[in-house]
């Protein structure tokens, strides 16, 4: 006879499913109560048994080979019913069980008693149990022995249970708290770019006063000095010969060389401050102090700036530059993040260069509209990666520098604000011994999240 369903079955299936018991390997544990069981009870059988939604599954076992039957055949599916120890004394009287294949066949069960295991919020998820192939009784000391037994088998379930839930508290609190390293360095290393950012501003609007007072006076002095090498060859036409003093002076000042260089002075004097005013409009390009939030920018103009700020790198490590850019619309974003983003993705392509031997070390840098997206692609053809680095690139604190040269946050920043901040893509592709292309892209037309949003979002930043 099948038994029928506890009221509660599925408050009963949701615990013993909670233990993460079913299907799992033998322990000392509950083979030391079954044999302890058959032993006080005399029976050459005895099981941990799991009553699951079909079937009843043997945790332990002593004296019968199988693994599990099917709930129907169960006696332990009765048992589950019962409060107190279910016995059977004689299956093949009991109409209950008198049919039964377990009966019928293979074990040939004719006693059975099964203490249920019942939880401490008192769902029976199954039994201890103890079968005979002879017809008796247990004792009433047995039957004793035989519940102690089974609250034993629970508290072995209720320890298993705490022992996951601690661990799941630990792998919790342990993302906790990389979270918040995270974030933390992540705000330190903010602080540090914006800090960075406003000494750069300050340091070009300085720079850019007294470079647009002598770009606008070059002319005039040059004007000036016409004049005076005017005067002085009107001179020399009204006064062919010059006192002895005037002599010792001209050959002194050498006047026909200063007359001949003096032009070409000139000439270097505006490269130079030319020079510098481009440096100046890079160093602003990429502080951009004098802009707050989200705005149009040429991706180009800001590849640029950042060239310009590791130019000094770029030079020691004899690394040249290959520029392939396409006609690009501007891209809405937040520059002073954008630009350390792109900063952060020079600066390793530079540091890939390290310790490689190569006479054509080469940064290229392509940009590409398709569709709707931009594409900036940087590649250098350094040392390259490992797919085991190259998985790990984007973490927080991973680096494959000396220990205390590098936070390690470079690059998670700059797939933070790639792909979070600015609903971007940022991808790597490498080859060890090659060299490595980092790829961003960027809808064309976009409204990034503001710092506020970004900062929101922090704690719950991930590497994907």
């Amino acid at each position: 006879m099948k038994a029928p369903f506890p009221s509660n079955e599925k408050q009963r299936l949701a615990k013993l499913l909670s233990y993460d018991i079913l299907d799992t390997d033998t322990e000392h544990g509950y083979d030391d109560l079954t044999e302890l069981a058959a032993h006080i009870c005399g029976t050459p059988i005895s099981l941990v048994s799991l009553v699951d939604e079909e079937r009843q599954w043997f945790k332990s076992k002593v004296g019968i080979d199988a693994t599990e039957t099917h709930r129907d055949h169960a006696f332990c599916a009765h048992a589950i019913l019962q409060d107190d120890v279910f016995e059977v004394p004689n299956a093949q009287e009991d109409q209950r069980f008198a049919d039964n294949p377990l009966v019928q066949h293979e074990p040939e069960i004719r006693f059975y008693a099964g203490a249920p295991l019942i939880s401490s919020d008192g769902y029976a998820v199954g039994t201890l149990c103890v079968i005979d192939r002879e017809p008796r009784h247990l004792t009433p000391a047995q039957r004793e022995a035989l519940k102690v037994l089974s609250r034993q088998v629970v508290n072995q379930l209720e320890l298993r249970l705490r022992v996951k839930e601690l661990r799941a508290e630990v792998q919790e609190r342990k993302q906790i708290e990389q979270q918040l390293r995270t974030t933390q360095a992540q705000m330190i290393q903010q602080e540090k770019l914006s800090s960075l950012g406003q000494l750069v501003g300050g340091v070009a609007h300085e720079i850019n006063n007294p470079t647009t007072f002598i770009q606008g006076n070059i002319n005039h002095v040059q004007a000036y000095c016409d004049d005076l090498l005017t005067l002085v060859a009107q001179y020399q036409a009204d006064y062919p010969e010059p006192s002895a003093a005037i002599a010792t002076l001209y050959d002194t000042i050498d006047l026909d060389y200063l007359k001949a260089d003096l032009p070409d002075l000139f000439v270097s004097m505006r490269n130079g401050v030319n020079r510098i005013k481009n440096i100046v409009k890079a160093l602003q390009t990429f502080s951009r102090t004098d802009n707050v939030g989200v705005k149009p920018v040429d991706i180009q103009d800001n590849l640029e700036s950042v060239l310009t700020m590791v130019a000094q790198s770029l030079q020691v490590q004899q690394i040249t530059v290959e520029r392939e850019y396409s006609p690009l619309p501007t891209v809405e974003v937040n520059p002073g993040e954008f630009n350390q983003a792109l900063m952060h993705i020079i600066v390793n392509a530079i540091d890939a260069f390290d310790g490689v031997e190569r006479d054509d070390r080469t940064l290229r840098i392509t940009t590409t509209q398709e569709t709707d997206r931009v594409r900036i692609a940087i590649a250098d053809n350094g040392k390259g990666m490992t797919p085991a680095v190259q998985a790990k690139i984007f973490d927080p604190f991973f680096s494959t520098k000396a220990i205390g040269s590098a936070s390690g946050m470079g690059l998670s920043m700059t797939h933070t604000i790639i792909t979070q901040a600015h609903r971007g893509h940022l991808t790597c592709a490498s080859v060890p011994g090659e060299g490595t292309t980092l790829t961003v892209e960027l809808p064309c037309q976009h409204q990034p999240h503001s710092p506020q949003a970004l900062a929101s979002m922090l704690p719950t930043l991930t590497c994907s």
